[in-house]
């Protein structure tokens, strides 16, 4: 039996996600904006609570299309209000418009999104070597300044936390533990 990292629980929709994607460096702006929006609505929640809501996420917010979802009218919000296949929280919803238009604006900045978001890594995973489940963190150094030039440049929802959750499902850092079977793989 594989060794998988101490957080996976025995639910198939977990173990598929940690296998293959959790970790995995992501570089293409339509995918990290899709990790932004599902990270945003997991905060305070469990992870597997938003895994199991993906495929809703999916649907309601056009494919994670930002271009759409930055012109998202008043009707669409309240639309998005009375889906019960997402997590209808009114201010995460807002972020995630909001966050849609911001993403733009650095796109135009910056080329693209993940120019800018990898810029605070030099363009390559900080590989941790954490044995316990206690090692590692919730946030660094690095997810305090990411989070506050993100907050500077107008996203919501975006705090320390939920930007290292990012860094760790888009593989800016590999915090598989080194018993994991995945850590010499990403």
């Amino acid at each position: 039996m594989k060794k998988r990292c101490f957080w996976v629980s025995d639910d198939p929709l977990y173990i598929e996600y940690h296998d293959t994607e959790w970790g995995v460096p992501v570089y293409d702006d339509d995918r990290l904006f899709e990790f932004l929006v599902l990270e945003t609505f997991q905060a305070g929640l469990s992870w597997i609570t938003v895994l199991k809501k993906r495929e809703n996420f999916r649907k309601a917010f056009d494919n994670f299309d930002y271009k759409k979802i930055a012109k998202y009218t008043e009707n669409k919000y309240e639309e998005l209000l009375q889906d019960a296949g997402i997590i209808r929280n009114k201010l995460k919803i807002k972020a995630t418009i909001t966050n849609a238009q911001a993403f733009i604006k650095v796109q135009e900045e910056f080329g693209s999104f993940s120019t800018y978001i990898w810029s605070f890594t030099n363009g390559k995973p900080i590989t941790n070597k954490f044995e316990k489940r206690e090692e590692v963190p919730a946030t660094t150094a690095l997810s305090d300044a990411i989070s506050k030039d993100l907050k500077k440049r107008g996203f919501k929802f975006v705090g320390s936390t939920v930007i290292y959750a990012h860094m760790q499902a888009t593989g800016m850092v590999n915090d598989h533990t080194t018993d994991c079977f995945r850590y010499h793989e990403v």
